[in-house]
């Protein structure tokens, strides 16, 4: 992802580029991949790995890619994008997806320029503005979705639509940006934000063109931009002025750990899985996550909040941006597992990647992001499609190592406590999870659809123990947690000149 910075007076257009022919694929795992040597070629750069390293790079063109064994998560100069699968190495040869030139081609070929607009220029500027409604002309552009997420030190619009869009900030300042959208058409709408920061996004007609008008609680800030692609989408993150920013950035764990949102799964309309018995997931997980929250407050001494303390039902984007909001150190969402298989039983605890772990994991995703059905689009007639909802947030990413930590954790307390088979640590994409601006897992405490198991999950004293065991888990990773942050604090570092 290239971000550039928007002012106003420039027009930002954003190029589709040629495409490259790709390397031949071969199949591993039930997909299609491509040797990474083979892409090297096509980049015209050369492969820096032997078969036994961890990471390996390319150096596109004065670019670095780095990618890691195993992992679906890469960085491309320093920024993290989410591969479709996790880069395997097979027999020595190192391999990726086939996607993996359509994700990576953008960013390291001119995917973004900038064309500055002279305020003082009448020419140039009906030069430019030309230039982006010529570009918008050739083809129309339908807005797909808009969507609004908000982080502790800014907020994020992103516009995905059907081809590439080109945009142009025409205000910033005050409390109001306005920016035309060469050659959008979309319905007027209107985005209710009130995050302390942006009162509402509204996306107005203008001719031809669209203009989308952000309304600030006090005063703008800085606007950054980036484009994307596969689905074509317009990023647009809003900075916080530096007055109204947190005091810290969430990357760097300073202080210890204070703040962390337990997540109930499910509620209100929407049960969650049902035993045969009658038990519902929602009412199960919301005991255990209150059983939980008094042994964290009690005995660790940190501020916990609840997703949802009631028999209600909360949006699964509203969750963790509940949990941004609230600056959070770690965010917990507890769920039931259920399958056809009645047998099935044991614990297992999630964290968020774009390409699930296995077969059982996926379907453990799609299961979850089902509830996204019963969510109606803000402003649209349509229902949201949690696919393209977890494509197009990556801010949990860069968590994503100290996710897998905590997830680990946490597996290993629960599964020694309760003497329950370990079904593992797993990757998947969980929608509750996509927008965590910190690290987060997904935990599933049984199967509520085993009859045996089931009746064990009625009872307060097993309850008990469930909540116990994850408790044990967030105190043990709390103590590792305080232990790097008093290795990064100040105080530990060597003492400044005077």
């Amino acid at each position: 992802m290239r971000c550039l910075r928007l002012l106003p007076g420039l027009i930002l257009l954003v190029l589709a580029g040629g495409a490259l022919a790709g390397p031949p694929t071969v199949m591993h795992e039930g997909r299609e991949y491509v040797e990474l040597s083979r892409v090297a070629g096509v980049l015209k750069t050369r492969l820096e790995a032997t078969a036994k390293s961890t990471q390996a790079q390319l150096r596109p063109g004065g670019h670095v890619i780095t990618v890691t064994r195993n992992w679906s998560r890469i960085l491309v100069d320093g920024v993290p994008v989410v591969l479709d699968a996790p880069v395997r190495v097979r027999r020595g040869v190192w391999l990726v997806p086939d996607t993996f030139l359509a994700q990576v081609q953008p960013r390291v070929k001119p995917a973004v320029a900038v064309q500055p607009v002279a305020a003082t220029s009448p020419a140039t500027a009906t030069t430019g503005v030309l230039m982006a409604r010529a570009a918008a002309a050739a083809a129309p552009i339908a807005l797909e979705e808009l969507r609004v997420r908000s982080y502790p030190s800014f907020t994020r619009i992103v516009l995905e639509t059907s081809s590439p869009l080109t945009a142009r900030v025409e205000t910033s300042g005050g409390k109001e940006a306005r920016i035309r959208l060469f050659g959008l058409t979309a319905d007027a709408r209107t985005e209710e934000v009130g995050d302390g920061f942006i009162e509402k996004a509204r996306l107005e007609r203008a001719g031809g063109d669209a203009i989308l008008r952000v309304v600030f609680e006090e005063s703008a800030g800085e606007i950054k931009a980036s484009a994307l692609v596969d689905p074509p989408r317009l990023v647009l993150d809003f900075l916080r002025p530096a007055e109204t920013a947190p005091s810290r950035d969430r990357r760097d764990a300073v202080t210890p750990l204070r703040v962390i949102v337990l997540d109930a799964g499910h509620g209100g309309n929407d049960p969650g899985a049902t035993g045969p018995g009658g038990l519902q997931e929602k009412d199960l997980v919301l005991d255990v996550t209150r059983r939980v929250a008094r042994l964290v407050e009690d005995k660790l001494s940190v501020k916990v909040l609840l997703s949802r303390d009631g028999d209600h039902f909360v949006p699964l984007r509203d969750r963790t941006s509940f949990a941004n909001k609230e600056r959070a150190d770690l965010f917990v969402s507890i769920h039931a597992n259920a399958h056809h298989a009645t047998a099935s039983t044991g614990v297992e605890t999630y964290f968020l990647s774009s390409e699930a772990t296995d077969t059982t994991a996926r379907q453990v995703a799609a299961l979850e992001n089902s509830v996204v059905q019963l969510e109606k689009t803000p402003g649209r007639g349509g229902r949201l499609d949690a696919v393209k909802a977890i494509l197009w947030d990556l801010a949990q990413s860069e968590f994503q190592l100290e996710s897998s930590r905590l997830a680990e954790v946490v597996q290993d307390s629960m599964t020694q406590a309760l003497r329950l088979p370990n079904r593992g640590v797993k990757q998947a994409g969980f929608y509750v999870l996509g927008g965590a601006a910190m690290p987060a897992i997904l935990i599933e405490i049984g199967f509520v659809t085993n009859p045996k198991e089931e009746r064990r999950l009625k009872e307060p004293k097993y309850r008990d123990e469930i909540s116990r065991a994850i408790f044990a888990g967030l105190t043990e990773y709390k103590k590792k947690y305080d232990a790097r942050a008093r290795e990064l604090a100040p105080s530990a570092r060597a003492p400044r000149e005077p």
